[in-house]
């Protein structure tokens, strides 16, 4: 499965999931699963929520290893995963056999047979919410495109949790997620504008979106917003 087709498969079954009242932990399974899928050098993903408390834990881990993997973090107080909560920015390991930064967690997680990990944190407006990863067997087994690929999939789990706190503390939704909504939202018609201006699939409008956000440094979404803004002045000033 492909990244942009991976995307819109998990937003449909997510808001489809929620609609008939799933739980939020159903569909954070999906989107562990599909993250998976969607980087095929990865053996397995898991999601890092923080509580108001500090204390992380790990849900829709997709084994047992990567329960455990995450599970020495916890231990030690060191890893990839809490830095990237802490930093709010992606972390990668190319090597965790090399890894200077965690030494006893790179130690003990070579140990379970694993070596290269990346994790984006999972942020919603002013809130981080922790931080969902990618584990592989394989050292240096992610690509910068893959960096893009599972932020596009913490965004898609920050407005999952961020909506689920927020039905909890007031019954609606708050700004942050509505900011998501907006933001997905803008991914989404960008990608259409490109496959209709261009004639060419979801896959490379994504793609291209994917690759432009790379080279500029900045986020898909920042790109997606861009995109439509000049559309729309391109319309306005049309005779």
């Amino acid at each position: 499965m492909t990244a942009g087709s991976s995307l819109e498969h998990v937003v449909a079954r997510a808001s489809g999931l929620m609609l008939a009242g799933r739980t939020v932990d159903g569909v954070l399974r999906l989107l562990t699963s599909t993250a998976v899928q969607a980087v095929p050098s990865a053996y397995g993903a898991g999601i890092t929520l923080v509580g108001d408390d500090g204390v992380s834990a790990t849900t829709a881990g997709t084994d047992r290893l990567v329960e455990n993997a995450d599970g020495l973090q916890y231990e030690l107080a060191e890893g990839p995963c809490l830095t990237a909560w802490l930093t709010r920015r992606v972390v990668r390991v190319d090597d965790a056999a090399a890894e200077t930064r965690w030494p006893r967690w790179a130690s003990a997680v070579v140990g379970l047979g694993l070596h290269a990990v990346l994790s984006a944190p999972v942020v919603a407006g002013d809130t981080a919410f922790g931080a969902i990863k990618l584990y592989s067997r394989d050292a240096g087994a992610f690509t910068d495109h893959d960096e893009t690929t599972l932020g596009l999939f913490a965004a898609q789990t920050a407005l999952l949790v961020a909506g689920a706190r927020s039905s909890r503390q007031a019954g609606r939704l708050g700004g942050d997620v509505q900011a998501l909504l907006a933001r997905r939202d803008a991914l989404q018609q960008a990608i259409g504008l490109l496959m209709g201006r261009d004639r060419v699939t979801e896959q490379a409008a994504l793609g291209h979106l994917a690759s432009v956000a790379e080279r500029e440094r900045l986020s898909v979404h920042d790109i997606a917003s861009r995109a439509l803004t000049e559309h729309a002045r391109r319309v306005v000033v049309r005779p």
